[in-house]
């Protein structure tokens, strides 16, 4: 079993903010797979099946986000390397997906506790938010996306979530070489 986590933080009033692009592609995952919610109050999140993979939305808010991810990883035995985590990346230009493995967090709080929880080496889809004109970082991630980003943000979920799906049963290098980004996607 495998499990994706998109980070991001509950309540409708972070529903569309750039932080949120975790929950964004494990919304668009749910609706692809016809998952099923098997949410358990011990997991500290919302967690979803589909027949090989789980898919959690953390609901402790995005510097807890490691106490969901281990509850669950716990309960199912899964191996972090088996974990596939979907984040908005402040140093990634918007329109611009990378992955990798393990890893600085780069500051992200949502990053540092899954580290702290599970450990490091777990698989990353960075999608890109840019950084903020004004350099004040907290209020651009827990802002929505522009008009302009939001005309494009369709088309963002749809490769997160393809990319995430290609990392469950494709080696890291390969999906790198398939699906490089070395353009926007807008």
């Amino acid at each position: 079993m495998k499990l994706i986590v998109g980070l991001g933080n509950p309540t409708d009033k972070h529903k569309n903010n750039r932080h949120n692009i975790g929950f964004m592609v494990i919304d668009k995952l749910i609706d692809d797979l016809k998952a099923f919610d098997i949410s358990k109050k011990e997991f500290k999140g919302e967690l979803y099946k589909s027949p090989k993979t789980l898919l959690l939305k953390p609901q402790t808010y995005m510097n807890l986000s490691g106490e969901s991810v281990q509850a669950v990883c716990h309960y199912y035995k899964i191996d972090i390397e088996d974990v596939i985590v979907v984040h908005d990346e402040l140093d990634i230009e918007f329109g611009r997906v990378k992955i990798k493995r393990g890893g600085s967090t780069g500051g992200h709080n949502g990053l540092k506790s899954i580290d702290k929880h599970c450990d490091k080496e777990y698989l990353r889809v960075r999608v890109g938010i840019g950084k903020p004109q004004n350099k004040e970082v907290v209020a651009h991630v827990l802002s929505d996306f522009s008009k302009e980003e939001s005309e494009c943000l369709q088309k963002v979920i749809d490769f997160s979530a393809k990319l995430s799906l290609e990392l469950l049963t494709n080696d890291l290098k390969d999906v790198q070489n398939g699906f490089s980004s070395k353009k926007s996607l807008c």
